[in-house]
């Protein structure tokens, strides 16, 4: 049988491990690091020198990373003149989302937890896995399960390439209808991910939507498209003019809302604009893309009246 090797006795093995808890934002103590890789002080502090000039000659992004030394502990740890790591506070704030979105099936979402918590120390990561572990264990998935993390990074290098998709989509009624599209972009929208595309087949000058877990089947067609600049999809104008992601053509509503909340109206339709006020009720116009804007305005009972 071959011999071990002496990993604690390998300067490569203990300049990895320091690099790594350094990154990690721990604070490493030159005596306990002489003890558990049983060495001597002095090449603890070789090796420590040896990661500073790593950090000054590979710095990048306008990021300075230095090691410091504090007196009063005893203790080096990392300092960062640009703050690029995620701390614990924002693990655990993306960790909350992800676990709300319900957007992953549950061994990615698993995944994505577990890649995002070994990120910080020891501490933190404890701290962390307790405040998510009950909503991580009772974590419900959506119905249909798939795997998409992949599925999304594949159409991503479609629309990077403006390719030319054949695409098989199963609708709601289960109908499967194929089409050949121009992908644009991808979107995330209560629960779902979706593919946002314009029909290649006709002369629809709106984009389509289509539910990416509900695509059957995805072909490369090998044939580029192109759109004039003028035309280019504009993610951000898109998602502020479509609700519960209906398209269709671009239409204008004019309606009078009466409820409690007018701050919670224009937080859910971007583009509303208030056309005028009397005793507490509004008229307010929007500019939305298809037939969304009715299930909202329906959603909202008597708080809300159709003026055009």
């Amino acid at each position: 049988m071959p011999s071990q090797l002496d990993y604690k006795g390998n300067k490569a093995f203990r300049l990895l491990c320091m690099h790594e808890r350094l990154n990690k934002g721990e604070w490493i103590s030159k005596e306990k690091l002489a003890v558990e890789f049983n060495v001597t002080k002095k090449t603890i502090q070789r090796d420590i020198d040896d990661l500073r000039a790593y950090f000054a000659d590979n710095s990048y992004y306008n990021e300075l990373k230095t090691i410091k030394y504090d007196k009063g502990q005893n203790v080096y740890h990392l300092d960062e003149s640009t703050d690029t790591k995620l701390n614990n506070m924002e693990v655990m704030a993306i960790s909350k989302i992800l676990l709300e979105s319900r957007a992953f099936c549950k061994s990615e979402v698993d995944t994505l937890l577990f890649k995002l918590v070994v990120q910080l120390s020891s501490n933190d990561r404890k701290l962390v896995e307790e405040v998510i572990r009950n909503e991580q264990f009772y974590y419900v998935p959506l119905r249909h399960n798939k795997e998409l993390i992949s599925i999304l990074w594949d159409l991503s290098q479609y629309i990077a390439r403006t390719e030319l998709l054949h695409i098989s989509y199963v609708r709601k009624d289960g109908v499967a209808r194929t089409h050949l599209v121009k992908p644009v972009s991808i979107m995330f929208s209560e629960y779902y991910f979706y593919l946002i595309a314009y029909m290649a087949e006709n002369m629809k000058d709106y984009p389509t939507v289509f539910r990416i877990d509900r695509l059957e089947s995805i072909n490369r067609s090998g044939e580029r498209f192109t759109i004039p600049y003028r035309d280019k999809f504009n993610e951000g104008e898109f998602r502020k003019r479509v609700q519960f992601m209906y398209s269709g053509e671009l239409r204008r509503v004019k309606f009078e809302f009466s409820g409690s909340s007018l701050e919670a109206v224009l937080d859910r339709l971007p583009t509303a604009e208030v056309l005028s006020e009397t005793d507490g009720k509004y008229i307010i116009s929007v500019e939305v893309y298809g037939t969304g804007i009715d299930m909202w305005l329906r959603s909202q009972g008597e708080y809300v009246r159709i003026v055009e």
